[in-house]
């Protein structure tokens, strides 16, 4: 039992943080008929924490990070909780529609709904009459 409670309160252990330091959200990206999404895993934000910007032909997704301290923070025995920034950058094909482009986030997923312009998507079989 020592030898857990000397890893737990161990100063290398606590020198561990650099771990911690990355956090590059996973994405699911789906083509759907009228669009695509991207699904971005990140918990623990608000859709205010988020910044969405297009230019020319890519997407850029980026979450500012936030710390809290206090005074007490010296209390702590161990703390490994803290806020991650990351950014996330899309080539958008073609057939995406720059000006329709949305974005919600409901329980720790942030979905990007990508529009495809009207003459991207897929049109009726049309018949053609042989003269």
């Amino acid at each position: 039992m020592s030898s857990f409670l000397d890893d737990f309160f161990s100063p290398q252990l606590h020198n561990r943080s650099s771990y911690f330091t990355t956090s590059i959200p996973a994405v699911n990206v789906q083509e759907r008929e009228k669009d695509f999404l991207l699904s971005l895993a990140v918990p623990g934000k608000s859709k205010s924490d988020f910044e969405i910007e297009v230019d020319k032909e890519v997407l850029s997704v980026s979450a500012l990070a936030k710390e809290t301290t206090s005074e007490n923070d010296n209390l702590f025995t161990r703390k490994e909780f803290n806020y991650q920034s990351f950014k996330r950058s899309f080539t958008l094909p073609e057939s995406v529609d720059t000006a329709k482009i949305k974005a919600q986030y409901k329980e720790g997923i942030l979905s990007i709904y990508l529009s495809k312009r009207k003459d991207a998507l897929p049109q009726p079989t049309k018949r053609i009459a042989i003269e």
